[in-house]
């Protein structure tokens, strides 16, 4: 009983330390990691071993191979090419140019991690605001929530989907015929929502027509062959993603294959991409495995598998429905990675134990990437660009996602659980 409950109160306060922001998300997942292969260590129930084995190597394989193709693309400047293309093709509307950002950000999100591609583009849209005369908070916000939505469509498009592939063994295919039309649905009526709640913000907006006509987004291009050469290498990669299961090759495999590709192609210097690779959001993934197995070992899941066990007595379409919900209100209140990565193991035991996972691991997909939506806490995308909007005039607030992200939230997990509950046996299997 010991290891139980002393490995939940370190799990749970870690989470804590993570939800109030007071300690950088990163440092508080390595003491928690610290802290339980301590604890294993002393009541005798998680070695370094079995913390070691906990680690979902092919989940980081394939994150930092689509972080090193991202951190090469950067400095070609073809994300600000985007951004700067999709403001000049808005021509002064401000409602045409929230579409457009939006989009690009939505199409960036389907095959880049959604955290790096608002990165990129969060500053070239403030920049883009300031010149327009526009208040850059509607866009940041509708990027984000976008971003977050469109994700959930490929296998690579969103943290916790990359962390569910792996687990369940779902291919790039699996999602694209599973997850992109749910998704697409959800995506029109979030961008609908989206222009609905800012219309007061934008239709009162008065923009310069002069500085629209004056951007020029060839200029923003720095390395136009070496953008190209490093777009052919994610196109062939993503072509290798739709091939991966019937190739046997794991899609860590093609990431890291196709960031070997693209280095040896462009040869550019090791130190800056290196430099750019988002090195915390590793150990911060690493970490959270570590727990997570830490957790299991003591056997603090078997108790969440006999309480989703009792639940899953009533018809499973219904009880994917409620999975849906009940991780997005999880993954609004604490950031969705670490409640991907506490579920996914009660699902398997689930599985284990004879209760069909393939809807299950869908339901678990769509609340965690829509519910990610509802606070500025529920996504790390969402606080990236919050903390990016309080250099400017208009800082977006915890209010005011709430107010924004919340209905978007709602609206996404109820098209999710409708089409979820009415063509319930596409998702089995």
């Amino acid at each position: 009983m010991a290891p139980l409950i002393l490995s939940s109160i370190v799990f749970v306060a870690c989470l804590g330390f993570i939800f109030s922001e007071k300690l950088n998300r990163t440092i508080a997942a390595l003491a928690g990691a610290a802290l339980m292969i301590g604890l294993g260590k002393l009541l005798g129930f998680y070695s370094e071993t079995e913390a070691i084995a906990s680690i979902d190597w092919n989940t980081l394989g394939l994150l930092m191979g689509m972080m090193i193709l991202v951190a090469m693309l950067e400095p070609t400047g073809f994300f600000q090419y985007m951004a700067v293309w999709a403001s000049r093709l808005s021509k002064g509307s401000p409602f045409r140019l929230l579409v457009l950002l939006g989009s690009v950000t939505t199409v960036l999100s389907m095959f880049l991690d959604n955290v790096t591609t608002v990165v990129l583009i969060a500053p070239v849209t403030i920049l883009i605001s300031e010149v327009l005369g526009l208040s850059p908070a509607p866009f940041l916000i509708a990027e984000a929530l976008l971003s977050n939505t469109g994700g959930v469509a490929t296998l690579v498009g969103d943290p916790p989907n990359v962390l569910i592939g792996s687990a369940a063994g779902l291919s790039f295919n699996d999602f694209l015929t599973h997850s992109l039309p749910v998704v697409a649905v959800a995506w029109l009526a979030a961008l609908l929502l989206l222009n609905l709640m800012f219309r007061k913000e934008l239709r009162g907006a008065r923009v310069n027509q002069e500085a629209v006509a004056r951007l020029q987004p060839e200029e923003a291009l720095n390395d136009r062959r070496s953008a190209v050469r490093i777009l052919i290498v994610i196109g062939g990669a993503i072509v290798f993603f739709f091939l991966h299961s019937l190739l046997h090759l794991t899609p860590s495999f093609v990431a890291l294959s196709a960031a070997a590709v693209a280095l040896l192609v462009v040869r550019p210097p090791l130190d800056d991409v290196l430099r750019r690779v988002e090195w915390s959001v590793l150990v911060f993934f690493g970490a959270l495995f570590v727990m997570v197995g830490g957790l299991e070992k003591a056997g603090a899941l078997e108790s969440i598998v006999s309480l989703f066990e009792k639940g899953a007595t009533i018809p499973p379409a219904l009880f994917g429905v409620l999975l849906i919900w009940a991780v997005a209100i999880l993954s609004a209140v604490v950031d969705n990675v670490p409640i991907t990565i506490a579920l996914i193991p009660v699902i398997q035991g689930l599985g284990e134990n004879g209760i069909n996972p393939e809807p299950l691991w869908w339901a678990l997909a769509f609340g965690a990437g829509f519910g990610g939506n509802g606070t500025i806490i529920g996504s790390s995308a969402n606080i990236v660009v919050a903390v990016m909007s309080e250099k400017t005039r208009h800082p977006i607030s915890s209010i005011l996602w709430l107010r924004r992200g919340l209905p978007v939230m709602i609206v996404t997990c109820l098209i999710a659980s409708l089409i979820f509950f009415l063509a319930y046996d596409l998702f089995t299997g």
